[in-house]
């Protein structure tokens, strides 16, 4: 079937003149997980992932990604002729060094230019100088292969009260506004859609685990565009709904927002003459920089909004410990069925996943998942981003280890947590294994660190544990955390080796990062445990401002799986805090026979 796709995508390419042809995976807003309608580069490959890009040229296709997926992007584009590119490998090029290997003097790079960044796009275009090359960027070649493709849905919006967002539309704006007069901008453009959804205090349901606005906004000193589906246009499981309700007409009038149709965008951004306009090459796409007029200026800046979410405020803060709480609930009773019925009661991955799932769907103010749940069992663990499926799971036994990382948006905010159980008998291996990454996470929680600091400064503080060792992990050791947004959430992050075009930040207090160090052996085993850090100011003296990090995340750590005799005595007391932390949150939820698991689960060691 795949291959068959890829015959279909070169007969295009031929008819359009094109030689090489670039499939990322994107939306017409950057976004990190697509909806169905945006699956191009899923349907091409086969692979589910949710970071990769295809190039395919008259011979060959190869799918670049990154280590999350080299287990998993293996298995699923095996048989289908295209070559799977491991991003950062030794020896494996990087896409534009690909690019001028595969294009040919004169030969024409095409692509869609509404799932390409501006930033990207220049690049490609600099390597196609040197080749004598053409670019062709408006062309999406997969309208006429994928007949069955779904359409774009949008769903009801809803306005996100003050009590849970802790600041109104109208200052954010007026922030906006200040960072646009300094940098001498009259219009600035936002379609990266937690950027738009924070920025109006808006939210919905156009995405999966993303409950965001599916949108475009321009804003000038006078007014606010909102380019968004109209009123009662859309359905919803085939019935009408209303989109857009008076209140919240009424709303975005009372904040200077217009609202106009999600297809006006492009042909307002044509018309734009004259002005001067900040936007970010590195979010808005290709055609977005490619329809704006000659005598327009453009102010290449990071968006104003991307700092400015990152760092919560006293209200989100507090919310989000709230939201934390009930969550951590959810998990540790999840915990408890899980360690009360295995080998009693016949469980998969799949319903193990079902499971934990119900556990957040009965907290108050609960919206959705925040991702997928991964739920792995054995070898299984270590695919980093594994996805089981009903048809496609491991039945789990007594023994062995299952990680499960999971999450949920909650009006007060957004949950990511990782743990890994013992389900009975472990082998030495993983014993050590499990230990050193609950070292290296409770080394990165217990740091204190000078402001300045980045996340690429701290990165060691977990890592070093596992590279005594001759161990390491090649992801991130963590990722900030949005607020009812995307989970993975920028500038703020704890990543030794940075990623290409990404700087890490100074971090701020109200940053939210994760903090989750692993192992992953292929064919055996993988362990993750994971927390989310709150960035807090410490003491200021005559060496500057101390920061620290204070826990949001509050559920047992599987003690089952953990080699005592490898942890010190440091290790024993910041775990030992930690869990009597645990216990006195979460015991209020409990009662009778949860309540002594828990006391039990949460004992010092």
């Amino acid at each position: 079937m795949i291959r068959e796709r890829l015959d279909k995508l070169r007969e295009g390419m031929k008819a359009s003149g094109i030689d090489c042809y670039l499939v990322p995976t994107s939306d017409y807003h950057d976004s990190e997980y697509v909806s169905g309608y945006f699956a191009v580069r899923r349907f091409f490959t086969g692979f589910t992932g949710s970071a990769g890009t295809l190039v395919v040229t008259k011979e060959e296709a190869a799918l670049f990604t990154d280590a999350r997926y080299f287990i998993q992007a293996a298995k699923q584009i095996e048989g289908t002729g295209i070559t799977l590119m491991k991003m950062g490998e030794p020896g494996v090029p990087t896409l534009k060094e690909y690019l001028e290997q595969v294009l040919g003097e004169g030969e024409v790079l095409g692509f869609d230019g509404r799932v390409v960044k501006a930033g990207d796009a220049k690049e490609y275009e600099k390597i196609l100088e040197k080749k004598k090359g053409k670019l062709i960027w408006n062309k999406d070649l997969s309208e006429k292969i994928w007949t069955e493709r779904p359409s774009i849905v949008h769903h009801p919006v809803f306005v996100l009260a003050e009590r849970y967002s802790g600041e109104s539309a109208s200052s954010k704006l007026s922030r906006v506004r200040e960072k646009m007069q300094e940098e001498g901008a009259d219009e600035h453009i936002l379609t990266s859609l937690d950027d738009i959804a924070w920025l109006l205090n808006l939210r919905g349901d156009d995405m999966k685990n993303f409950p965001i606005v599916l949108s475009y906004v321009v804003v000038t000193m006078e007014k606010v565009l909102l380019f968004a589906k109209g009123k009662r246009e859309e359905t919803k499981d085939g019935e009408e709904c209303e989109v857009w309700t008076p209140e919240l007409l009424d709303y975005l009038k009372e904040n200077g927002v217009e609202l106009r149709a999600y297809d006006d965008f492009y042909g307002y951004v044509s018309g734009i003459h004259e002005r001067s306009v900040l936007l970010c090459k590195g979010r808005v796409n290709c055609r977005v920089e490619k329809e704006l007029a000659k005598d327009v200026t453009v102010i290449d800046k990071p968006n104003p909004t991307e700092l400015m979410k990152a760092v919560k405020n006293p209200v989100e803060m507090e919310n989000l410990r709230r939201a934390h709480i009930k969550d951590g609930a959810a998990v540790a009773r999840f915990m408890y069925w899980l360690k009360k019925n295995i080998g009693k009661t016949p469980m998969t991955e799949w319903s193990a996943t079902e499971y934990i799932d119900k556990m957040r769907q009965e907290n108050d103010n609960f919206i959705e998942t925040s991702f997928d749940t991964i739920c792995a069992y054995g070898p299984n663990g270590a695919i980093n981003h594994y996805s089981a499926s009903p048809k496609d799971c491991l039945v789990l036994k007594g023994e062995g280890l299952l990680v499960v990382d999971s999450g949920g948006h909650y009006l007060e905010g957004s949950t990511d947590i990782t743990r890994t159980f013992a389900l009975g008998p472990v082998t030495a291996e993983m014993k050590e294994h499990f230990t050193l990454v609950l070292r290296a996470m409770l080394n990165m929680r217990a740091t204190r660190f000078l402001y300045g600091c980045r996340g690429n400064n701290l990165d060691i503080r977990a890592r070093e544990v596992l590279w005594e060792k001759g161990l390491d992990y090649k992801h991130g050791t963590g990722h900030g955390v949005g607020y009812i947004l995307n989970v993975h959430e920028g500038p703020n992050n704890f990543r030794w080796k940075p990623l290409p075009g990404q700087e890490s930040a100074v971090l701020e207090e109200g940053m939210v990062t994760t903090d989750e160090p692993g192992i992953y052996i292929e064919g055996s085993h993988g362990i993750r445990i994971e927390n989310e850090l709150l960035c807090r100011k410490g003491e200021e003296n005559e060496y500057g401002q101390f920061m620290y990090f204070e826990d949001l995340t509050f559920a047992p750590i599987d003690l089952d799986a953990v080699e005592v005799s490898q942890l010190g005595e440091q290790d024993k007391k910041r775990l030992n805090d930690y869990h009597k932390e645990v216990y006195e949150k979460l015991s209020p939820y409990f009662e009778g026979e949860e309540l002594a698991w828990l006391s039990e689960a949460t004992r010092a060691v």
